[in-house]
């Protein structure tokens, strides 16, 4: 029986389903959207969904299809905009399964020619383990710290995110409950019971359920936040039909929330300074 590393398509496995995803879904998808279909497409079990890339912050299904992704853009079988949006060329369109070994085999020449020329780095043969950027060590960041810290630093962000009242409760045998929060909205106060994971790997559907069932007859609203991702039956599970909805926080929104509350993140601009000769002239 194969292992969950081993059932992970590769990057260029990848690049068939994400052209026939985006074919179904109507030409253009975020990458989130884009990683569900093609999950659907691929048929990948939920044991390989859940295998993490070594960064953490994401899985490596997802991290492989961002090449994937990368490898069509430069093809021009993609293209893709400053709002993180993929969308299908028309010589997208026109590609067929067969010509995929052709787009890999075309990449990797233009990457050897600027490898010869000097100008900039290219990617390498495979997909690489680490991905870098300040995402990735803030990450790396939070799983250091101790069960307990990572619970409180969930507690400061719902503060400061406007919650009252948060408190850790973290007791064994609640269900995986962490903690409970009222949020205000208007005229109307909701009080929200939330689960933090720690983890480098997905959170499961079975976790949503786990977690639900811990909430059923105190709350309607549900938290779940983690340093990973979540699968995609995860996802769908959160919002069942005729199950109380959980919202859910990832690695990435974690990172971003972090960054906007400006909480163990700063954000340094950069002076720009230029002189005008023009001005000097005119005394």
């Amino acid at each position: 029986m194969a292992s969950s590393e081993t059932q992970v398509p590769s990057f260029d496995r990848l690049m068939w389903p994400a052209i026939c995803a985006l074919k179904q879904i109507g030409g253009s998808a975020s990458h989130h959207e884009l990683l569900d279909k093609v999950i659907e497409i691929a048929k990948i079990p939920e044991d390989a969904q859940s295998v993490a890339h070594t960064t953490g912050r994401e899985s490596r299904v997802g991290y492989n299809l961002r090449w994937a992704q990368s490898y069509l853009g430069k093809y021009d079988a993609l293209e893709n905009t400053s709002r993180g949006v993929w969308a299908l060329t028309a010589k997208g369109r026109r590609l067929k399964e067969s010509d995929i070994k052709e787009v890999v085999a075309a990449v990797r020449k233009m990457n050897q020619v600027k490898r010869r020329s000097g100008n900039g780095t290219a990617e390498p043969e495979g997909v690489p383990e680490s991905g870098g950027g300040w995402k990735d060590e803030l990450i790396g960041v939070v799983q250091g710290m101790t069960a307990d810290g990572f619970e409180r630093l969930c507690q400061r962000i719902l503060r400061e995110s406007g919650f009252l009242k948060v408190e850790v409760t973290g007791r064994s045998g609640d269900g995986g409950i962490d903690g409970v929060g009222v949020l205000r909205v208007a005229l109307l106060s909701f009080q929200v019971y939330f689960q933090c994971k720690k983890w480098k790997g997905n959170v499961r559907a079975k976790d949503i359920r786990d977690f639900r069932g811990a909430m059923v007859g105190r709350t309607d609203k549900g938290l779940f936040m983690t340093t990973g991702s979540y699968t995609p039956d995860a996802q769908k599970e959160a919002t069942r039909d005729g199950a109380p909805a959980i919202d859910l926080i990832d690695g990435e929104q974690l990172c971003e929330l972090l960054k906007n509350l400006k909480l163990g993140v700063t954000t340094k601009m950069v002076e720009e300074v230029s002189v005008e000769a023009d001005w000097f002239a005119q005394i």
